[in-house]
């Protein structure tokens, strides 16, 4: 891909009309990704966001047990950068014309184009979900109801794992059941997963594994097996899915719906776009696609916004070199993992656990935030 192909006679270095970036998705990936272009290159950048706040996902958890949780304004973490914000949603694509079809405002053109729109969770009826803030506060105002008693959260990955510990401490006068078809041993090594079970004892968890969900009802969960969960409040955190607007649009994607993008983080099927977040699905130095998180969809950003500043100025984009290195999970405020993994993203049998590990993590979930107006901070080569 040149110059010339992505922006025709639109070369702004060249004393023509400046490039014009669009980046869909203020999340993680999306914000920092306008930053970075701004800062990078002399394009024209907008970035277009449904909401007109930043939402700190990582902290979802929080917000739903009850705790405080900040969501700076767009224009205060833009302010003094150039960037342009649209708070709107996007629900077309057209390719072949360059153009972002908006609900309620006029097409945006653009030169190149950063999908960042992320990811939702797939949540069945009689749910709560984390992940979105609205999600979130619904789940902390059901569970103020001095109705509930027992909620029930599906799913033990990371999520999972973090809002069933965080709403146990929070609420120890609830029964606090943790649903997975796996188990903990998973995606964790043996002392990973020996803490979070003692973790889980402490806080009076119930840990169901091997257990996959056949329905939601109104008052609980039946299991494949048969078998009844009863619960007030089910929380879903079994996966995540994409919205179909990529594939809609025409652009190339797996099978769960993710972009399919090059070394570059450029689409393979229309280089004038690229992907960064949960949508995108990068294939990492093992040959696997990155999992889709907040510590995979910031550097991912970074390296974006490297990427367009290259094609700007004629150069031959480098390839990102993403390697794992820890996962962190939160077990309430005073207690945390620090799994060590492979590159590749396998747990190894090393973890920092207790205080320590939570002090850790919070210096991470702050420093996701810090970055998103500090986009020098480097957390990529």
């Amino acid at each position: 891909m040149t110059a010339t192909g992505v922006l025709g006679t639109a070369g702004a270095r060249r004393g023509r009309e400046r490039a014009r970036v669009v980046v869909l998705g203020g999340g993680y990936g999306g914000q920092l990704a306008a930053q970075a272009l701004a800062r990078r290159t002399d394009a024209a950048v907008t970035l277009v966001n449904d909401g007109d706040r930043f939402v700190q996902r990582i902290r979802l958890h929080e917000l739903a047990s009850g705790r405080p949780v900040e969501a700076p304004r767009f224009a205060d973490l833009l302010a003094g950068t150039g960037v342009a914000f649209v708070d709107d949603r996007v629900v077309d694509l057209d390719l072949a014309a360059r153009k972002v079809q908006l609900r309620d405002g006029a097409p945006l053109d653009y030169d190149v184009l950063v999908h960042a729109l992320g990811s939702h969770t797939a949540v069945p009826e009689h749910a709560h979900d984390v992940s979105t803030p609205d999600g979130a506060a619904r789940l902390a105002v059901r569970l103020a109801d001095d109705g509930v008693r027992r909620v029930a959260v599906v799913g033990a990955g990371l999520t999972g794992i973090e809002t069933a510990t965080e709403l146990a401490e929070t609420h120890p006068g609830l029964t606090t059941t943790l649903v997975t078809s796996g188990s903990l041993d998973d995606d964790l090594s043996p002392r990973g997963a020996s803490h979070v079970r003692r973790a889980t004892a402490r806080l009076g968890i119930r840990l169901v594994e091997h257990a996959p969900v056949a329905a939601v009802h109104p008052d609980g969960l039946t299991l494949a097996d048969g078998l009844d969960e009863p619960a007030d409040a089910v929380v879903w955190t079994a996966g995540f899915a994409v919205d179909d607007l990529a594939a809609r649009g025409g652009l190339a994607v797996d099978a769960d719906g993710r972009i399919l993008v090059d070394a570059a983080l450029r689409s393979t099927s229309h280089p004038d776009v690229l992907a960064v977040g949960d949508a995108a699905a990068p294939v990492a130095a093992s040959g696997d696609v990155v999992r889709m998180a907040c510590a995979t969809a910031v550097p991912a950003a970074q390296h974006a916004a490297r990427t367009v500043a290259a094609v700007l100025a004629g150069r031959e984009p480098r390839p990102w070199r993403f390697r794992y290195a820890i996962r962190c999970v939160s077990l309430g405020r005073r207690d945390g993992l620090v799994q060590v993994v492979h590159t590749d993203d396998r747990p190894r049998d090393l973890v920092l656990t207790g205080r320590a590990a939570a002090r850790v993590k919070e210096a991470i979930v702050v420093n996701a935030l810090r970055v998103q107006t500090h986009p020098r901070v480097p957390t990529s080569a």
